[in-house]
């Protein structure tokens, strides 16, 4: 085990939440240090859709996913956060003089004054495609995540899910595809309402073809896929031609060893106040999709509110007889020059 690394936080995930609540608590003058169990930074904007348009971030009428991860690396340079990526956090507890002991799959080890979780869904991987022989195209053929956007078009494509990252691929790539078959094991889609009227369109236009059903079998030659069975409610089966499939079955999440910690969950989600966002335990706090209270919504915007709040928090715990002042970037001297653009 290594000698601790002393810092003020550290940060569990390094998604939008995690990379947002480095900024806002650099604003504040506090350090953080950000583990991963990823090896890049982005969370699911990196691992699942970095081509994926996003329109709900304020003053950015449309930013691609990876564009948005960029952007706050970009953001949090001032402050000189240290990433630790590839390090699963593996142990947490609170020592008897308030601070945390922090323990990585790497055998880093910290002792931090707070703790931020922002651990997104928790360790994750794509529900895969239960057909015999998919693993030999993983990443070859079959994809659970879109790399390369630009690299389908003009292909046969086939796309299975029934949630927003199907729909918004099969709308998004069908109007460039040779073909594109859309398969959902049924007619009701749990994405959201514009993205299905807009895929059914799409399907009036013939520009897509939707049909109900689950994959089979897969069709092979020559050690490439040309094919997959799609078995329909009745039984009957249906070859469609295809050279690549896109998989959106969502994720299967495990919270791993947050679940050990002692934070009292429901769901699957750390709960907290929505005055400070903090745990049952003092000292840790949790941002974005790993927690949960009432009225909560899983949306990057709500997680750099919660950060913002969190920051606040942070300080008053670490620096309890410290007096707190709302100051504002565009005014305060001091935030400007841990922004490193203040006036000489």
């Amino acid at each position: 085990m290594r000698e601790p690394i002393a810092t003020e936080v550290v940060i569990i995930g390094a998604g939008p939440a995690g990379l947002f609540q480095v900024f806002e608590l650099g604003l504040l003058g506090i350090k953080a240090h950000v583990l991963d169990s990823l090896a890049a930074p982005g969370g699911q904007c990196t691992e699942l859709y970095p081509d994926k348009p996003i329109y709900d971030i304020p003053a950015l009428p449309i930013c691609g996913a990876q564009e948005l991860v960029d952007r706050l690396l970009q953001q949090i340079k001032p402050f000189g956060a240290e990433l630790h990526l590839g390090e699963e956090a593996v142990g947490l507890r609170k020592l008897e003089n308030g601070r945390f002991h922090v323990v990585t799959s790497a055998a880093t080890v910290f002792d931090a004054g707070a703790v931020v979780i922002a651990a997104g869904v928790g360790s994750f991987q794509p529900r895969r495609l239960g057909i015999e022989g998919v693993e030999a195209f993983e990443d070859r053929q079959v994809h659970y995540k879109v790399r390369n956007a630009a690299g389908l078009h003009g292909q046969r494509l086939v796309v299975f899910g029934g949630g927003d990252s199907a729909l918004d691929w099969a709308n998004e790539l069908a109007p460039k595809a040779a073909a594109l078959t859309l398969v959902h094991r049924r007619a009701e889609f749990r994405g959201a309402p514009a993205s299905v009227a807009r895929m059914r369109e799409l399907e009036a236009g013939g520009k897509l073809r939707f049909t109900e059903g689950v994959a089979h079998a897969l069709r092979v030659a020559d050690a490439r896929m040309t094919g997959v069975e799609i078995r329909h409610a009745d039984g009957t089966l249906q070859w469609v031609d295809a050279e690549q499939l896109l998989v959106f079955f969502g994720l299967a999440p495990k919270l791993g060893p947050v679940a050990e910690w002692g934070l009292e969950l429901d769901k699957r989600a750390i709960k907290v106040d929505t005055e400070k966002f903090q745990s049952n335990i003092p000292g840790i706090f949790a941002v974005g999709d790993i927690n949960t209270y009432p009225g909560k919504k899983k949306l990057i915007l709500s997680g750099f509110h919660e950060a913002a709040l969190v920051s606040f928090a942070v300080q008053h715990y670490l620096y309890p007889a410290k007096k707190q002042f709302l100051q504002y970037t565009t005014t305060s001297p001091a935030m400007q020059k841990r922004l490193g653009v203040a006036a000489e």
